[in-house]
């Protein structure tokens, strides 16, 4: 199934993609239906009122997970342009309901930086509370997979050792349209094909079967640390060819456009616009 939150005149509502339309599953959004023991029968089963997919307006896919947790330095080729060793475990750093955005929505530029830069990841996002979870309840636990823009604001993340602060700006990243079950993605170790393109020109390019640390490893990994709830999700990470590892540097302005695109999974297309 390919799951989303849709806004609509009436407020948010949980759907799911028939052909061109977008079937309503009875929630507000995706958090809420994942909270339900049943939501995957739930979901296959809904006949509610119809919207067209032709002009949907796509909420975060969860507008208020309880945490968001992403993952540096987990492609290959990412750590190495970044100058920086294979590391023995994941590097994790929070991100908060307040920083997503809608998969079609304005990336309002922050007036304080010139480094405005794009990550595509492939984001989890997990549909059963899990707590130490052993390598089947972690699987288990996956609702399926999100594409998300980690848009990082360079030159704060890198004022200090720690990133939290160029990761965490009000409504810069995109997360969405879709969160699609893992029996559509080929399992819950997906081989995926990420890119990412502004104005065109394609920046990333990889695959997420090349992940050093996968969903299911992560999951258990940081299930250790804290209780992962129903609509929490979990960025995986980004590959090579971000604006602030090039020669010269790169960074998004006003009017370009980003697209990050997951193979199966579709894609985030924002405009970049001033503050």
């Amino acid at each position: 199934m390919k799951l989303a939150t849709l806004r609509t005149a009436d407020g948010t509502r949980a759907v799911r993609l028939d052909g061109d339309l977008l079937v309503d599953l009875g929630y507000a959004d995706l958090g809420e239906l994942f909270a339900e023991d049943d939501w995957q029968d739930q979901a296959a089963a809904a006949s509610g009122t119809a919207y067209p997919v032709e002009g949907a307006d796509f909420a975060p896919v969860v507008p208020n997970p309880s945490k968001v947790v992403c993952v540096g330095h987990n492609y290959t080729n990412h750590i190495k342009e970044m100058g920086r060793g294979l590391p023995d475990y994941p590097t994790l750093f929070p991100k908060f309901a307040d920083t997503l955005l809608g998969a079609g929505d304005d990336i309002v530029k922050p007036a304080e930086t010139d480094a405005l830069d794009w990550e595509v990841e492939l984001a989890v996002v997990i549909g059963k509370a899990v707590r130490r979870a052993d390598e089947q309840q972690a699987a288990d636990a996956i609702a399926g997979f999100t594409v998300m823009n980690d848009i990082s604001v360079r030159d704060w993340q890198f004022r200090t050792i720690e990133w939290t602060q160029g990761k965490i700006w009000e409504a810069t990243t995109p997360v969405g349209p879709y969160v699609v079950t893992p029996d559509e993605t080929g399992g819950v170790r997906p081989a995926l094909r990420v890119q990412t393109t502004v104005d065109g020109a394609v920046m990333q390019q990889d695959d997420t079967g090349t992940l050093l640390f996968d969903p299911v490893f992560l999951v258990q990994y940081i299930s250790t640390v804290i209780t992962l709830r129903p609509g929490d999700i979990i960025a995986t990470g980004t590959p090579a060819g971000v604006g602030n590892a090039r020669d010269p540097k790169v960074f998004l302005l006003p009017g370009q456009t980003v697209v990050t695109e997951i193979a199966g999974l579709g894609a985030c297309t924002n405009k970049v616009v001033e503050a």
